[in-house]
């Protein structure tokens, strides 16, 4: 990524001066491959992170994963998470290993504390210490290992790019974003999988097809189906309580799915019809340059954007206050400034 791939999306003001300043690109295609809008360089090649989980599951439910294993939409849902790690995700998860014949020693996703307050304060107040099924990335891995499970290979290894689970991923994840295998760079995610850089539009574009899969073939169609269909029916087990995938989905009620991704990236498909009964489906891509360790700059793009197409109302963002383009509030609670987008509406063609 270079400076002038990017440019100032989000200022955060104190007083009248604008004291902050986030920069980056992001992209909206339709389902036809229409660029509706962008800023800063739709081609911006970076790394997807977290936001590639409803693809990096596809290929196991198009080969009729859920089906053998007897997985429900909720089951589908957690394994293209960043779940916060509650007592509920872990039930689910439990359930999953048993109907799929693996154990938790089975995930190589490393251990980490979960993402929800409530749940890290009662289990450090308990004594308890978090295994495997409290990392965020548990469902994905879990899908990874049902997916060797489905096809008799081994559980040993199936992170590694070599692995047929992995080379099945990728291959998939290319048609998707139309690119060839050799050109997506890559990388290893924090949770030891592997991950691929790919522009910022042919990122959006892939999110589009999931969003509306008209033009694939029937088994592959169906499958894109059954996971946004799974995320939006199950919002909670895409992020949790209170973290901004699972409330957006929740307020926008089926007419979108979001996943966030590590280091300021963050995807949301706008299911077809939506804007208009004949419209397509949508595809945004969004990445933060600096990360946005917050979320605050991806909160308030991502509500920017989907305010101007008409997709969330008044009503909808009113519910989703706590996010996005909101006050800044010192610690007595005075608002002492705001966040907002720096971008022009008049940017939407």
């Amino acid at each position: 990524m270079q400076a002038m791939d990017c440019v100032p999306l989000v200022e955060v003001t104190r007083g009248e001066t604008v004291e902050s300043l986030h920069f980056g690109a992001f992209i909206v295609v339709d389902s036809r491959g229409n660029v509706l809008a962008s800023e800063g360089n739709p081609a911006l090649m970076t790394y997807p992170r977290s936001s590639m989980k409803p693809f990096q599951v596809l290929p196991f439910i198009e080969r009729g994963g859920a089906e053998a294993f007897g997985l429900s939409d909720q089951e589908i849902a957690i394994m293209c998470a960043s779940h916060a790690g509650t007592d509920l995700h872990r039930s689910v998860l439990q359930s999953m290993h048993e109907k799929i014949g693996i154990s938790e020693a089975d995930l190589a996703c490393g251990v980490h504390w979960p993402g929800d307050s409530d749940t890290r304060d009662a289990m450090k107040i308990a004594g308890e210490k978090p295994t495997a099924f409290r990392h965020n990335c548990s469902g994905k891995h879990t899908g990874m290992l049902a997916h060797a499970c489905l096809r008799g290979f081994e559980k040993k290894g199936y992170l590694d790019p070599q692995h047929p689970v992995q080379v099945t991923i990728l291959e998939t994840l290319a048609e998707m974003v139309g690119m060839d295998p050799d050109e997506m760079l890559l990388g290893t995610d924090g949770c030891s999988a592997p991950v691929y850089g790919i522009p910022l539009q042919n990122m959006a574009r892939a999110v589009a097809t999931l969003a509306d899969p008209v033009d694939l073939g029937e088994t592959r169609a169906k499958a894109c189906r059954s996971i946004t269909a799974a995320m939006m029916s199950h919002p909670v087990m895409i992020a949790g309580p209170g973290k901004f995938d699972t409330e957006l989905m929740t307020v926008a009620d089926a007419k979108l799915f979001s996943k966030g991704g590590a280091e300021g990236y963050q995807i949301i498909g706008v299911m077809p019809g939506m804007m208009d009964k004949d419209a397509p489906g949508l595809g945004i891509a969004i990445k933060i340059s600096d990360g946005d360790s917050s979320g605050r700059a991806r909160e308030s793009v991502s509500l920017t954007i989907l305010q101007a197409l008409g997709v969330l109302s008044q009503v909808d963002l009113e519910r989703l206050e706590p996010y996005g383009n909101v006050p800044v509030k010192n610690w007595r609670k005075l608002i002492v400034g705001e966040v907002r987008p720096a971008f022009s509406m008049t940017s939407f063609q």
